[in-house]
């Protein structure tokens, strides 16, 4: 009596034609696919609550000194500078925000995060872009923050609750568009501090060299001219005349017309610098 030997055969193991990826992703398959990666990066925020200590506790310290501080000697008293440091507040706390996207960035990219989304038939912009949506919600937790710590401190914004919230709006925007300049710091950067490095020089100049605490006019002349071609400068003062008189005024389009410049600029370059990285 003889007996059959059979063996198990083996499947075949599916094989990815690379000629059936999508040589090209539809603007609605971008749009998507940056949502999901901005889900992602909520996912990751919710579980390191770390990453909202400097649009929660800077909010309310920076709001609480600064009034203190100069208050009386810009103003005359505290009250009566409210008017004046609260959008500029708002403008520096988004713009520090915008700081760490690049770092968390660079970081993410050194520890290999990005190196699937390489491989992926997906938008190249949908990895940057989407952490970056994801932001918003720090941006208006920041605003949110320093508008209602003003408010207890005194500050009652003339443009009522509807100017108050065009400004958080505006400060969302100008955070999101702001933050492609740092993005591209970590796409090109050599290292997580170094990227920081790079982006507090940029910062610090940007906010404190702008009309976020004093008024133009106590300036020295050519630091003046600075002042009133700096982007932060038309920002802050757009956010002072939604909150503070509820106008859209030509500083909120000069304003919006700076954000865009900002994003075409600085979107293609992050695209660039982060395909040559991946």
């Amino acid at each position: 009596m003889s007996t059959t030997t059979t063996t198990p055969t083996t499947p075949a193991r599916a094989t990815l034609d690379p000629s059936t990826l999508p040589r090209h992703v539809s603007v609605a398959d971008t749009v998507t696919q940056t949502m999901t990666m901005a889900w992602r990066a909520t996912l990751k925020m919710r579980r390191n609550f770390e990453q909202f200590f400097d649009v929660t506790i800077q909010p309310l310290l920076f709001t609480a000194m600064f009034a203190g501080i100069f208050g009386g000697a810009i103003a005359g008293s505290v009250e009566d500078y409210l008017p004046l440091l609260i959008p500029g507040l708002i403008g520096q706390t988004v713009l520090t925000a915008c700081v760490a996207t690049g770092t968390q960035l660079r970081e993410d990219m050194d520890k290999g995060v990005f190196d699937r989304f390489k491989v992926l038939p997906i938008s190249r912009i949908a990895p940057l872009a989407g952490p970056m949506v994801a932001d918003m919600i720090r941006y208006a937790i920041a605003a949110t923050l320093t508008f209602a710590t003003g408010i207890a401190l005194g500050y009652r914004p003339g443009g009522g609750v509807l100017g108050v919230a065009a400004a958080i709006a505006l400060a969302i925007v100008a955070g999101w568009s702001l933050a492609w300049i740092f993005t591209w710091f970590g796409t090109v950067g050599s290292s997580a501090q170094a990227v920081q490095g790079y982006s507090l020089m940029v910062m610090f100049p940007l906010t404190f060299l702008s009309n976020a605490f004093v008024p133009v006019e106590t300036l020295p002349r050519w630091l003046e001219a600075f002042t009133r071609v700096n982007p932060v400068s038309h920002i802050v003062s757009a956010l002072r005349d939604l909150a503070n008189e509820g106008a859209v005024t030509a500083e909120v389009g000069w304003a919006l017309l700076g954000c865009l410049a900002v994003i075409a600029i600085f979107a293609p370059l992050s695209v660039r610098g982060f395909t040559r990285k991946m």
